[in-house]
C-alpha cells in the first residue's frame, strides 16, 4: 500500500503539554479525519506535518519523502488549508495569484482563476472585505492550483454555513476523482466527516486513542444504554468507554462483545468522540 503521509512516533514537548508517539498512516486515495478536543494535540501535529515546528522525536513521511530533507519537494505537492487562512489580508485575490507563481513552479492560474469565477469573487477585493467563506475558498482555490497530491487543511469548514460548507466539500469530492490524491482533514464537524472520510484518527490529550478505517469503525461499536449493574456484568473487553448518568448509563462498546438480545444502537463519530473524551475509558 503507498501512502500519502506516514507519521512514527512523533513527539514534541511543550510546557504543560506533550505530543505523544503519535503514528498516523494515511493511504493514497484516502481521506482522513482527524479529530479531537480543543488542545488536544491536531494542529500542533500539523505544524509537525508542515515543517512550522520541528519535533522532538519521531520520522514524518510525506508522498514517501522526509519532510525534513526534502522540505522544497515536499511543498511543491502538498496544499495547505488553515483555520485562519494562508494569506496577508491586504492582499487582493489577483495579489495571491502572483504570490503563489512565484513560490510554486506548478502554479496554474488558469485553475486559481477558474476556481474565483465558480465561486463569484470578486479578484481586486481585499482579502480583509471577504466574508469568512469567501476567504475560505480562496485558500482552498490556492491549494488545489499547483498540482498538490495531498491537502492538509485544518479546520477549513469552521464557521461556514451550511451550503458553503457543501460547495466546499464538492471541491474535495472533485480532488478526489484522482486515485493517487489523499486529504488529512482536521475537524470538529463530524457530520462532514461522516459525508467523505475514509479514516477516522482521535487525538486525546497528545495521544492517539485510535485511528481506523470509518466504516470498520462504525461497524465494530455501538452505543448501549443500561443499569449500571447491566453494564457491570460485561467483559471490561467489550466496553471502550462508559459514562454513568443520573438515568443510567452509556457505553462505547464493541458488538461482538455484547451478549444476543440487548439493544446496541448505531454510533456516529461524534458520540465516539464525546465518549473517548468525557466518559472513562478502557484502553
Amino acid at each position: 500500500m503507498e501512502y500519502a503521509l506516514e507519521i512514527r512516533g512523533l513527539c514534541k514537548q511543550y510546557d504543560g503539554f506533550d505530543l505523544r508517539d503519535v503514528d498516523i498512516t494515511l493511504p493514497r486515495g484516502s481521506v482522513m479525519g482527524f479529530i479531537g478536543e480543543n488542545g488536544a494535540g491536531k494542529t500542533t501535529t500539523i505544524k509537525a506535518i508542515l515543517g512550522l515546528i520541528r519535533q522532538d522525536a519521531g520520522s514524518i513521511r510525506v508522498l514517501g519523502m522526509d519532510s525534513r530533507q526534502e522540505e522544497r519537494a515536499v511543498k511543491e505537492r502538498i496544499g495547505v488549508v488553515l483555520e485562519d487562512g494562508c494569506f496577508l489580508n491586504t492582499l487582493s485575490a489577483r495579489q495571491v495569484n502572483v504570490l503563489m507563481g512565484k513560490a510554486y513552479r506548478g502554479w496554474q492560474p488558469e485553475q486559481f482563476f477558474g476556481c474565483m469565477r465558480r465561486f463569484g469573487i470578486d479578484l481586486d477585493k481585499k482579502i480583509k472585505d471577504y466574508s469568512k467563506g469567501m476567504r475560505m475558498k480562496v485558500s482552498i482555490a490556492a491549494a488545489l492550483s499547483h498540482g498538490a497530491e495531498l491537502l492538509i487543511m485544518d479546520e477549513p469548514t469552521s464557521g461556514l454555513d451550511p451550503v458553503v460548507r457543501d460547495e466546499v466539500l464538492d471541491l474535495f469530492y472533485e480532488f478526489m476523482q484522482e486515485e493517487s490524491h489523499a486529504i488529512l482533514l482536521s475537524s470538529h464537524i463530524t457530520s462532514d466527516l461522516d459525508k467523505i472520510a475514509d479514516y477516522i484518527t482521535f487525538i486525546h490529550q497528545g495521544s492517539v486513542l485510535l485511528s481506523e478505517p470509518r466504516d470498520a469503525l462504525l461497524d465494530t461499536y455501538g452505543l448501549l444504554r443500561c443499569t449500571a449493574d447491566q453494564l457491570a456484568s460485561l467483559d471490561p473487553a467489550a466496553v471502550r468507554a462508559k459514562r454513568a448518568g443520573a438515568f443510567g448509563c452509556e457505553a462505547l462498546v464493541r458488538r461482538d462483545g455484547i451478549p444476543q438480545g440487548w439493544a446496541v444502537e448505531p454510533v456516529n463519530i461524534e458520540q465516539i468522540m464525546l465518549l473517548l473524551t468525557r466518559g472513562e475509558c478502557n484502553q
